[in-house]
């Protein structure tokens, strides 16, 4: 993730939110080339899964907190990791006080099964994606992120996004400046995004959460957890 910037969020042209009387099923889109929105990927049992591991990394060695960056300002989200610390802007295999837990064998898996949904079973990318890292951000209801690029990586492969909780606006836009042309997706839990290929560095945001959109039974009192999969690129020390 790289120098989230202070981009003011500005109103979509959609409605994002407001509910439908006969809501039409979301249908997969490719947002952008190498940019594809699985809408309902996971399940709900599987969502519940990721919430309870999601909460037991939350308060585990690396707690969630917020990032400071360089300049001194502050992140809204709060954030942890697995696999590797990550501090701006790079990774570190150990932070400033503990180490960050080891990512998960299954999570791995779970990542690989995203990108093969994303670009197909027996694409090159599914066939060599093995995260090692996964970066978790919470967002309440006044968070956001601003338009950004993920560069710290020494990999090109492809960043996999997983929603849980609230809905929000994600705003996905091109590889060349913060501005327009962009896009903007509402994400709900059980959503997958992967982008890679030509959109693997556009930049990307999220000006708006969608505050009490989440089902009740996911078993979260409010707020939106983004888990997202990362190849880092990196050696690990000693192998």
């Amino acid at each position: 993730m790289t120098d989230p910037s202070t981009d003011p969020s500005t109103d979509p042209s959609t409605p994002f939110g407001v509910p439908e009387l006969f809501e039409l099923p979301r249908e997969r889109a490719e947002i952008a080339p190498g940019a594809v929105h699985v809408p309902g990927w996971l399940d709900l049992a599987r969502q519940r899964e990721l919430v309870l591991r999601c909460r037991e990394w939350a308060t585990g060695p690396v707690p969630l907190r917020h990032v400071v960056l360089p300049g001194g300002g502050r992140m809204s989200v709060r954030s942890t990791t697995l696999g590797w610390d990550w501090a701006p802007y790079r990774y570190l295999r150990t932070g400033e006080h503990k180490r960050a837990p080891d990512m998960p064998g299954w999570l791995a898996e779970l990542g690989r099964r995203a990108v093969a949904e994303a670009c197909g079973e027996d694409s090159a990318e599914a066939r060599d994606y093995r995260p090692d890292t996964a970066l978790l951000n919470f967002y309440d209801a006044t968070a956001r992120m601003g338009m950004h690029q993920d560069r710290d990586e020494f990999s090109a492969a492809p960043i996999v996004s997983l929603s849980l909780g609230d809905a929000c606006v994600f705003r996905f836009g091109n590889p060349q400046t913060r501005a327009a042309p962009y896009r903007d997706v509402e994400l709900r839990s059980g959503d997958l995004f992967v982008f890679g290929g030509p959109s693997r560095y556009a930049f990307h945001g999220v000006p708006r959460i969608l505050p009490g959109t989440a089902a009740p039974e996911l078993g979260m009192k409010g707020g939106r957890l983004n888990l997202t999969l990362r190849m880092t690129g990196r050696a690990v020390p000693g192998r």
